[in-house]
């Protein structure tokens, strides 16, 4: 008599299966982890392992930075157009049109005054999502852009040295001009206003730099340092002035405008 019999009459037992709700966990684009989302959203949208600062819309920043019920959107009217009727793959006005169905945004960036921390300051905020004044207040702008877009040619690069002249003349008057630099700030926008700041911060491994890794270590035919293009590696070659984490962005923004509001008005 056999000890163990197996029982042909019943059915299989089936394998359990283990359901994880779609949109419950997300993987940390550094680190690797895969983390429960709601843990991630409550860290401000910064990885709770290795401190990783997620890429976010610029609603979501303004969130963050401006004191609540304070920021007015200015400038509302802005739209991109297709002046060069550019055509690649796919028409220029098909994607401006699929980017503001994405964004629900009609430009690459929001402008508008606020207060952070109780100090006024125009805020200009980046969606990177959209295709990659005179208020004599200080200026706040919060940059994540792949650069000037090729659909516009010529007429894009001309913005690097419209927004460098508009910075003189704000440096001009005496105001202060902060920038805080995210994850990716690249192309035109390092070449210009991104790197003009009378303060420069940055978040934590943003990637900053002009041309890409790729096009400058086959230009010097050299390999490049651990880390480069990467906001701990400006800031150990003077290139930026701080390194903030996203939970301190909005007070150190206030304590940096505050001291800016004390001192006395610069001459030209």
């Amino acid at each position: 008599m056999a000890w163990f019999k197996r029982k042909t009459d019943e059915p299989a037992a089936k394998a359990s299966k283990v359901v994880i709700a779609e949109g419950l966990w997300i993987k940390c684009d550094s680190c690797k982890e895969i983390m429960y989302r709601a843990e991630v959203e409550r860290a401000g949208r910064v990885c709770p392992k290795c401190h990783y600062p997620f890429r976010i819309s610029a609603r979501e920043r303004l969130g963050q930075l401006a004191d609540p019920g304070s920021f007015e959107e200015r400038e509302t009217g802005l739209a991109t157009t297709d002046p060069l009727s550019f055509k690649d793959t796919k028409k220029y006005r098909e994607r401006i049109r699929a980017a503001a169905q994405k964004t629900t945004s009609d430009e690459a960036v929001i402008c508008g005054v606020a207060s952070i921390g109780g100090q006024p300051a125009v805020l200009a905020v980046f969606e990177f999502g959209f295709l990659g004044g005179s208020k004599h207040l200080p200026v706040v702008i919060v940059s994540a852009s792949g650069g000037a877009r090729m659909q516009e040619g010529i007429l894009s690069l001309m913005q690097m040295a419209k927004t460098s002249a508009a910075l003189e003349r704000l440096g001009a008057s005496g105001l202060p001009y902060l920038s805080v630099l995210t994850d990716p700030t690249t192309g035109g926008v390092t070449a210009s206003f991104a790197m003009l700041g009378d303060v420069i911060l940055a978040e934590p491994r943003a990637l900053i730099g002009f041309a890409g890794p790729r096009v400058i270590a086959e230009t010097i035919r050299q390999p490049l340092p651990e880390g480069f293009q990467r906001s701990e590696f400006l800031l150990s070659h003077g290139q930026l002035d701080m390194i903030v984490e996203r939970r301190d962005l909005k007070e150190t923004l206030r304590r940096i405008l505050a001291f800016f509001a004390d001192q006395p008005p610069r001459s030209g």
